[in-house]
């Protein structure tokens, strides 16, 4: 069977197989920005994100998991450390799912890079090196915000004047569904870069906006049809744990929606019981006083409305 042939840039239709990894997999962003190989596919996107002075030069790949500064202290493991030659420290993140004290996390996970620069053995006068956190985050992250803007650079400022008051850490927020630009309204790399991370498991080939030496490097790693079978594997396997994840996320919502139906019924059913009780015992306390003015005895109210004797001499004593 021919394989049926999309306009170029478009996304296949659900009867075509995907052509290019999902990059918010594992795998794919593992293979994307993970490797010596396509280290300058990493570099062009950190110069994309941070726009250092100079640019980055030089870029080597560090050990993604960290020990805290005792045996007992709890680990970090990243999704990708960096350092260039300046000796910049670059954590890279990746977040598919909602997380409550994700700010929390990822000024925790930056404070390792700064801890590990002290030095030892020798007299050190604390001068740190930069360190950047950049978040890719799937979800909608931050607060309100203007519209279009799907990044967010994060310091540390004075409360009162706003001016930076330490500028070697800074966490990088790239909130992916806030990135709504179509192919013919990218502006810069980064944008670029945007659109790859978010539509790229969709598309059949090379949007033309794309069509330079970095983003046709990357389109050929990330082709299906060239991973050796053990990679195919481990691939199909990323992939499903990524569809599981959401699969599950998923599920929760709709269970958490469904029990916030019944809840808002429940509460529906109680307010009209609570305004039928106040009704009911509107037109019953009408019927004591009418009765208490006819002159009949308390005792004799009491049995036939279950009014106590107390309640209905409290009544009484208002007419």
């Amino acid at each position: 069977m021919s394989k049926k042939i999309t306009k170029k840039g478009s996304e296949p239709s659900e009867m075509e197989q995907a052509r290019y990894i999902n990059p918010l997999t594992d795998f794919g962003f593992k293979r994307i920005f993970g490797t010596e190989a396509n280290k300058d596919l990493l570099v062009h996107f950190l110069d994309a994100v941070l726009d250092i002075d100079g640019g980055i030069k030089e870029l080597h790949y560090d050990n993604t998991e960290k020990q805290g500064r005792a045996e007992i202290d709890r680990k970090a493991v990243f999704d990708l450390h960096c350092t260039t030659g300046k000796g910049e420290r670059i954590i890279i993140e990746m977040q598919n799912l909602r997380q409550k004290y994700f700010r929390d996390r990822a000024l925790y996970y930056a404070s390792f890079p700064i801890q590990e620069q002290g030095e030892k053995g020798k007299d050190w006068n604390f001068e740190l090196r930069p360190v950047y956190s950049i978040n890719i985050v799937n979800y909608r992250f931050g607060n309100k915000t203007s519209a279009g803007k799907y990044v967010s650079f994060v310091q540390l400022l004075d409360r009162d004047t706003c001016t930076v008051f330490f500028d070697k850490l800074m966490l990088v927020f790239l909130e992916l569904p806030r990135f709504t630009r179509k192919e013919h309204e990218l502006q810069n790399d980064l944008d670029r870069w945007m659109y790859v991370l978010k539509h790229l498991a969709k598309l059949y080939d090379l949007p033309e906006a794309l069509r330079n030496r970095v983003f046709e490097k990357l389109f050929r790693v990330a082709e299906i049809l060239k991973l050796s079978p053990n990679e195919r594997k481990d691939y199909d396997q990323s992939l499903k744990n990524y569809r599981d994840m959401y699969l599950i996320e998923n599920e929760l919502k709709n269970e958490i929606v469904k029990q916030k139906a019944i809840v808002r019924k429940k509460n529906a059913d109680l307010k009209r019981l609570s305004i039928d009780f106040q009704k009911q015992s509107s037109a019953l306390y009408n019927s004591v006083r009418i009765l208490l003015e006819a002159g009949v005895s308390v005792q004799k109210i009491a049995d036939s409305t279950g009014f106590s004797i107390a309640e209905i001499e409290q009544i009484k004593a208002h007419i």
